[in-house]
């Protein structure tokens, strides 16, 4: 798989998914407030060819809808995405076959594997100008500055390439880095993250721990890095299983560690574990400025290399609908059979952008016997590690469409009794960058019950759901176009009030 950056932009212009800006835009908040009118309204891609105090030009809104994060994933539907995660649950938690056409999958699956092994490149593309020593000048990247009380330029959509050091299998993740001088950045991470634990045990051995930053890679690659699932594989391996194919990679020039290798830019460097610096506050996610973190490890680089006439892709964070809430919602889709083969109860699971993509999740079940609304939300909980931050899980009926607002609003006004169907885990692990909890790092979670009650949860008799008449129905059907209104499309308009309604 040799895909890069440049033909994903070739296929999105071929498409009317990208257009150029050619007048001199400012990186200083003037790109993200173009970019982000552009997210707000579904619209293209942009490339900006013209960015005063660069030399190159940037591309942004390139993971901008649903859509264009399944081309990424080489899919043209989002229910496409869910034979993805089929093949993925196989992986994950494989099991005997009963059935010849079992067999055959898990087969196929484990072939899949072998054809996702990545190779490495001698002569790659990412090494066509090499720059080390004096000549690192991070300056010259052209880094946002997204809103007007941060603290900094920001890096923000580069993969962070660290090895173990005990045993040498590589992490690769996506973390927000603020300039601090020409040739040193700070990190903002999790200490669950599998970068913070390789500088832990680099620490206890008394070492620096590389680190490799590849800006400008692949979309899917980056969809790779983003999916944070519990199966032993690599994230280069799962690239490879995204793509059907394994990637390039290339060893780095000073540092041992191997990066993408049509990655446009790359960055190597050292972290000294203790030296620290003060980054932030700088906009989040959640739609709040970050708070001041006084210890966030710096990186030293001494190395860039890159392509010839390089592409410099970034984006932003900030309360949805942004870039990463589009990837959310698509990257969701692959989860759901690895959720079904974790929690077989679960029919359906969705977590809408307006819940930062995280924070809320709507689960449906199949129910059968008292009690299994919450068993499945506190399965969902364990189910995934990205799912250790979800605050807020509502379980449905298996008739609720979980993608409708209107139909989840009702499920839990005409279902649920706070008192019987609302249960809170106090003092639970949390995110940090949450300012709703008391204390950092530390919250509840609160599960509601919207489903259908039985014996012995509840004495009362349930009464019968309004449904329209069926015969009647078939009837209007038959009549709709004598009625006049056969140009009228209800489901796309009730696709436009609801637009990621993914069907």
């Amino acid at each position: 798989m040799a895909r890069d950056l440049r033909q994903f932009l070739t296929l999105l212009e071929e498409r009317g998914q990208l257009r150029r800006i050619t007048a001199p835009v400012d990186p200083h908040l003037e790109v993200a407030e173009i970019a982000n009118r552009l997210l707000l309204g579904g619209g293209p891609a942009l490339l900006f060819e013209n960015i005063k105090g660069a030399s190159m030009p940037l591309a942004i809104n390139v993971l901008g809808t649903v859509e264009r994060v399944c081309w990424a994933l080489q899919r043209e539907h989002p229910a496409d995405l869910e034979q993805l995660g089929e093949k993925l649950a196989l992986l994950y938690q494989p099991r005997p076959p009963k059935q010849l056409s079992q067999a055959l999958d898990l087969g196929r699956a484990l072939f899949d594997v072998i054809k996702a092994k990545p190779m490495t490149d001698l002569l790659p593309p990412c090494h066509q100008v090499v720059l080390k020593g004096e000549q690192v000048d991070l300056t010259q990247l052209p880094l946002l500055q997204v809103y007007p009380g941060d603290a900094g330029r920001v890096l923000t959509l580069g993969l962070m390439i660290t090895k173990d050091p005990e045993n040498g299998i590589p992490n690769v993740g996506v973390y927000r880095l603020q300039l601090q001088s020409s040739q040193t950045m700070t990190v903002q991470w999790l200490s669950v993250r599998g970068c913070s634990r390789h500088l832990r045990k680099a620490a206890e051995r008394g070492q620096k721990l590389e680190v490799a930053i590849a800006i400008g890679v692949d979309p899917l690659v980056i969809l790779a890095a983003a999916t944070p699932l519990p199966i032993d594989l690599s994230e280069w391996l799962f690239a490879g299983l995204y793509g059907g194919q394994g990637i390039h990679l290339a060893r780095c020039k000073t540092v041992d560690l191997q990066v993408p290798a049509q990655a446009e830019i790359v960055l190597e460097g050292t972290i000294t574990p203790g030296e620290t610096a003060v980054d932030g506050p700088a906009g989040d996610h959640i739609g709040y400025y970050g708070g001041v973190n006084e210890q966030a490890p710096l990186i030293r680089f001494h190395c860039i290399t890159h392509r010839k006439n390089p592409i410099y892709m970034t984006t932003f964070s900030g309360r949805p609908p942004k870039e990463d809430a589009m990837m959310a919602i698509a990257l969701n889709r692959i989860y759901t059979p690895i959720l079904r083969q974790q929690v077989p109860e679960i029919q359906d699971f969705f977590l809408p952008m307006e819940g930062l993509s995280y924070k809320a999740a709507i689960l449906s079940i199949d129910k059968s016997y008292p009690g299994q609304a919450r068993r499945a939300a506190l399965a969902f909980w364990s189910a995934l590690p990205q799912f250790n931050y979800t605050k807020f899980v509502i379980v449905v009926d298996r008739a609720i469409n979980i993608r409708d607002p209107r139909q989840v609003m009702w499920a839990v006004t005409s279902k649920v009794d706070p008192v019987r169907d609302v249960f809170i885990l106090p003092h639970t692990p949390f995110d940090r960058l949450d300012f709703a909890t008391e204390q950092p790092g530390l919250g509840s979670r609160l599960g509601v019950d919207a489903t259908t009650k039985i014996a012995p949860e509840t004495d009362r008799p349930w009464s019968e759901e309004l449904s329209p008449d069926p015969p009647t129905a078939a009837l209007v059907d038959r009549r709709w176009a004598e009625y006049g209104l056969a140009d009228l499309n209800l489901t796309e308009v009730d696709a436009n009030l609801f637009g990621y309604d993914l069907g």
